[in-house]
């Protein structure tokens, strides 16, 4: 019997104790002819897993952006980390329908983002050790209702309406270098490819910065 959990969430709370019983009952699959897979046709893909609490961002992280949001070529980078939230209600599988919310704007935006995922509670951690405690990367869609977002002079609402932060399919597992090239496309129409070799600030500094008095889950 090779135990495993029902879900990514509890997966991942597993550590490197539950990658190797994954490992075993792959290995274990290949010679098993009484397990059948399943085709994705069959099934649908919902997001790999439900955050606890909001998902932490970063805005103004790309020089770019900066240019873009501000509509100003000569913006300056911030000086510190800009952080705002997504509400866990926001959250949708990758395959699911975003909802366009029209009664409420009238100006959505779509941003392809690097979603990383941290695999064990931390507090004040150093950012030597901050690779640490990231147990893999995702991809989500930061979905933004841009004329909230400017009406309340804050993010948090613009950015949080539901369905408005869809990710996955899939969790790479470790804490793979980067640089990555991130690519959004619309109904198979590229509009956006960044890399983080962009990043403002680095991802272990953003952890370090992000837990120093708060604890991550």
């Amino acid at each position: 019997f090779i135990p495993l959990t029902d879900t990514l969430e509890e997966f991942i709370e597993t550590g490197e104790t539950g990658m190797l019983s994954l490992a075993h009952m792959l290995e274990k699959n290949k010679t098993d002819a009484s397990i059948t897979p399943l085709p994705f046709s069959e099934i649908t893909l919902e997001a790999p897993f439900r955050p606890r609490r909001n998902i932490f961002c970063v805005g103004k992280n790309y020089q770019e952006h900066i240019k873009e949001f501000e509509k100003n070529q000569k913006a300056e980078n911030p000086v510190v980390p800009i952080f705002f939230t997504k509400a866990v209600t926001s959250v949708i599988g990758p395959e699911e329908e975003i909802d366009s919310h029209p009664d409420v704007t009238c100006e959505l935006a779509y941003e392809g983002e690097l979603g990383v995922i941290i695999g064990k509670q931390g507090i004040d951690i150093a950012e030597e050790d901050a690779m640490k405690y990231v147990y893999g990367y995702t991809i989500i869609n930061d979905v933004t209702a841009r004329d909230l977002q400017r009406a309340h002079s804050q993010w948090f609402r613009g950015k949080s309406l539901d369905t408005f932060c869809p990710i996955g399919p899939t969790v790479m597992a470790g804490s793979w270098p980067v640089p990555f090239t991130i690519y959004t496309k619309v109904n198979g129409s590229l509009r956006q490819e960044g890399t983080t070799e962009d990043l403002i600030f680095s991802i272990p500094h953003l952890i370090s910065i992000l837990s120093s008095g708060m604890t991550l889950l």
